[in-house]
């Protein structure tokens, strides 16, 4: 299983948001959209909350593989 670093959507840098996973070129911790989802948001209300993503599809694409396995998730909790 490769970790994280290898995604091209996501970053971490000591520097930036106290060094943790944000959304490449963004301040915007990966964590806000796992807790966003676990409140019940989908992946078009994060996105509209966060419009820079509106036009990165790759971005999308992950955002939804990352909704359906939480959904998927969710499931056995």
């Amino acid at each position: 299983m490769k970790g994280w670093e290898t995604l091209d959507a996501i970053e971490r840098q000591p520097d930036k948001v106290s060094g943790a996973w944000v959304f490449r070129g963004t301040r915007v911790p990966v964590t806000a959209l796992f807790e966003n989802l676990r409140d019940g948001a989908t992946v078009d209300e994060f996105l509209e909350w966060f419009p820079l993503y509106k036009d990165h599809k790759l971005i999308k694409f992950v955002l939804l593989s990352i909704e359906l396995n939480w959904v998927i998730i969710k499931k056995f909790l």
